[in-house]
């Protein structure tokens, strides 16, 4: 018989390829996944243990430079590397190459006093402690605190500079004035306590009877600024934390030597994504780590039937809080016909994903509106309208048109049998 022969040349075809298939699968051997590429070349995988005994095929999507990869670009790669211990994740690279500040950031600022020496002499300030002395006249010895205004009341001379002034320039300054009631004041000045603003930036600071440590915590404004003591607000969203540092030392130097302030990060501002449309779970959700369109709608329980995969909507703010939008194609990488799918893009701060409803599920939607929960809604019919047949002389029989009498409200079921009577005939 022709088919018997036709079924004996289709398993022959079908045994042939399986050969040549069992040839070109490749062979596990004791060091790991070996296999041959198209070219014949032996080429190493996978290395294999106990726990992770078969090779995985896969694609690496990395790989694909002239547009996405299908599922038969599927080669063995090394899919479980760590075996058992998979859970753990890998290093990965990090999140962003450097971390910029931004509103609702909370930083903790550690002070620290360097006690290094500065290459210009010390200028007294306000609250510094003073003693001044002159040994051929032992009146003139006194011990004074520079008041807040930078000034000295000294005996015969009453108020005398002293703030912004270095100790020598200050001895300068008095013996010249002592000169005029004096043959020889001989005035010296020593300081007793000096970088008094320092120790009351440390009092200011100090935790160590707290939570420890010389410390300052501080939270970026919706302005952008943190304020810390001494030099008020300084603007830091877009700085890293280096930069950060760098300004807030400097804004220091001009008003205190001898301080530096670390800048630690504590605690990141809370960041969202919106998901909303034909989502399970619509709402607000947080993001805790890199995050993928996908995994954005498996936050919202996943999708409902007759959602629109095809043209799931992303807005997004720019940095200067203007508003962009895109379009994907979700329904491939969903339907796993895609494995390697460009619309699966990373969730940025904000974004608001949409996933809207097929047009089936609008027209459905429609009629539910209109006719369940619209019209039928306000007009409840409990029966019909009926018509009887009115015969007139003159017309021929069969001929009888259908003319309304008065309007008789019958439930369905009573009405079913009157409409279905045929009419009697004219003798």
């Amino acid at each position: 018989m022709p088919w018997v022969g036709l079924l004996l040349a289709a398993a022959m075809m079908l045994t042939e390829r399986r050969a040549v298939h069992s040839l070109q699968q490749p062979t596990v051997t004791t060091s790991g996944f070996a296999g041959q590429n198209q070219l014949g070349d032996a080429v190493l995988c996978q290395a294999l243990g106990p726990a992770a005994p078969y090779p995985i095929s896969g694609l690496d999507c990395a790989t694909g430079k002239c547009g996405e990869l299908g599922w038969r670009a599927a080669r063995p790669i090394a899919w479980q590397r760590y075996a058992q211990g998979e859970y753990l994740g890998h290093a990965r690279l990090p999140h962003v190459d450097h971390y910029r500040l931004r509103v609702d950031d909370e930083l903790d600022f550690v002070f620290r006093l360097t006690r290094q020496e500065t290459p210009h002499a010390y200028r007294l300030q306000a609250g510094d402690l003073l003693r001044i002395e002159s040994l051929p006249e032992p009146e003139l010895t006194t011990e004074q605190q520079i008041a807040p205004d930078g000034s000295l009341t000294l005996r015969f001379l009453g108020t005398v500079p002293a703030a912004r002034m270095t100790v020598e320039q200050l001895r300068a300054n008095l013996n010249e004035r002592y000169r005029k009631h004096y043959h020889e004041p001989s005035i010296t000045v020593t300081p007793l306590v000096v970088n008094s603003r320092l120790e009351d930036l440390r009092s200011t600071i100090d935790q160590r009877f707290g939570s420890g440590g010389q410390s300052r915590p501080a939270k970026v404004t919706p302005e952008g600024t943190v304020q810390l003591p001494v030099i008020d607000s300084v603007f830091v969203q877009g700085l890293t934390l280096a930069e950060a540092q760098r300004e807030i030392e400097a804004r220091f130097a001009e008003e205190i030597a001898g301080v530096e302030v670390m800048p630690v990060l504590t605690s990141r501002a809370p960041r969202f994504v919106y998901v909303v449309g034909e989502v399970r779970e619509p709402g607000r959700y947080e993001l805790l780590a890199p995050t993928t369109v996908t995994q954005a709608i498996a936050l919202a329980g996943g999708w409902n039937y007759g959602g629109n995969l095809w043209k799931t909507v992303v807005f997004r703010r720019g940095d200067d809080w203007r508003l962009m939008a895109t379009m994907l194609d979700l329904r491939g990488s969903l339907y796993g016909h895609r494995p390697c799918p460009a619309d699966e893009i990373w969730i940025n701060d904000g974004d608001v994903v949409v996933v809207p409803k097929t047009a089936l599920l609008v027209a459905s939607n429609v009629l539910d509106l209109v006719f369940t929960q619209g019209v039928l809604r306000i007009v409840r019919f409990n029966g019909s309208v009926a018509f009887s047949a009115v015969r007139f002389s003159g017309h021929r029989p069969g001929l009888l048109p259908l003319v309304p009498a008065a309007p008789i409200i019958q439930h369905p079921v009573t009405l079913l049998p009157t409409l279905l009577t045929p009419p009697v005939p004219s003798h």
